[in-house]
């Protein structure tokens, strides 16, 4: 049923592509991808992930080299089943983008207590081992649920 999913926060470098990555290796048979609301606001377009990410992520064994941040767009929004938020405010942030996709739009946190994931971007290493310790149980999670 959800084949196609838009992994989705404010920049692209931090949460959502590691969630991208965690689900793909989950979920080999699914097309899994990632995008920011504000990611060309934000002058982040075709920028990679985070450094900090990079190197938690490599602590969990997942590469997140070759990523490049897109901005999210009405267009994305159509391609894809599912769109996994990171933040309940994101949902409106989805819907002012495209207002079709709000019933396809869920919260990444939706299975681990519908917690929102924070974003660590300029913050501390506890704080981007913190956030990517809630992708991960949430991908997990969600990797069960498809």
């Amino acid at each position: 049923m959800f084949n196609k999913i838009l992994v989705v926060c404010v920049g692209n470098i931090c949460r959502s592509p590691a969630g991208e990555r965690i689900l793909q290796t989950k979920l080999p048979a699914k097309h899994v991808a990632s995008a920011g609301i504000a990611t060309k606001k934000s002058g982040l377009a075709g920028k990679p992930a985070d450094a900090m990410a990079c190197e938690v992520m490599g602590q969990l064994g997942l590469d997140l080299s070759g990523h490049q941040a897109q901005q999210l767009t009405p267009e994305l929004c159509r391609e894809y089943d599912l769109i996994l938020v990171m933040e309940k405010g994101h949902i409106e942030a989805v819907t002012n983008i495209a207002p079709e996709a709000r019933g396809k739009t869920m919260l990444f946190g939706q299975w681990i207590g519908q917690r929102d994931i924070p974003d660590p971007y300029r913050q501390s290493r506890e704080a981007f081992e913190h956030s990517l310790t809630l992708v991960d149980q949430a991908a997990q999670a969600w990797a069960t649920k498809l």
